[in-house]
């Protein structure tokens, strides 16, 4: 039993090593997705807004929310009670009925995963060495040395499979992390900014409906 664990270690860790590179073009594949609803929501969001930015179509989705939140902040400094920030004040519900696209718990605990597995790969190659050099001892005593050698190549391709994995990884992580990091960037960015806009929108910058619907009413009476 050892010794067909041992002879299948190198195998085990490529076929890992690939599942978890897969795992990676998955993540890369959902921030993608979170960040066009982000970029979608806050577009809606701004839609009516003054002095909107406007970005080329292929300008990258952070930057895209990035301006969003900044032309948000533009209207939190006119004085209280401008049409502008009543607009915004109207607005908030757009960010109150669609908070999904802010929920990063599952995709920070994926990419936490994938990051923190790297350092498994050499640990496995290291044990699939030694599973090999222990089933070569588990053999009677006078083939020990022959079989010994003979395990040697497994042990060397296991530890060598389990570093190369590693590198690899690694080498991917590290293209993909700056996006992962700047997709919970924006999460964050956009909570502080809805909490501001919130905190900051008085009474003076609601409009109430009822008002609204009897203005004419009066006017037409007088």
């Amino acid at each position: 039993m050892l010794e067909l664990i041992s002879s299948y270690s190198t195998v085990a860790i490529v076929v890992a090593a690939l599942a978890h590179l897969l795992f990676f073009f998955v993540l890369a594949l959902w921030a993608r997705g979170d960040r066009k609803k982000i970029v979608q929501t806050l577009q809606r969001f701004t839609d009516s807004l003054p002095n909107r930015s406007r970005m080329d179509h292929d300008a990258h989705p952070s930057d895209q929310i990035e301006a969003c939140l900044a032309d948000i902040h533009d209207v939190l400094v006119e004085p209280s009670g401008s049409p502008h920030r009543v607009a915004l004040s109207q607005r908030m519900r757009i960010l109150d009925e669609r908070r999904d696209y802010l929920h990063s718990l599952r995709f920070e605990t994926a990419w936490n995963v994938a990051r923190t597995m790297i350092e498994a790969y050499p640990l496995a190659g290291v044990l699939g060495t030694i599973l090999a050099i222990g089933a070569a001892l588990a053999s009677d005593d006078q083939a020990s040395v022959g079989v010994i050698v003979t395990r040697f190549g497994d042990a060397i391709w296991s530890t060598f499979a389990g570093l190369a994995a590693a590198i690899t990884l690694m080498l991917i992580n590290s293209f993909f992390e700056p996006g992962f990091a700047k997709l919970s960037e924006n999460r964050l960015h956009v909570r502080e900014t809805a909490s501001k806009a919130k905190r900051e929108l008085g009474p003076a910058d609601r409009v109430d409906p009822n008002a609204m619907s009897t203005t004419p009413a009066t006017e037409a009476t007088t």
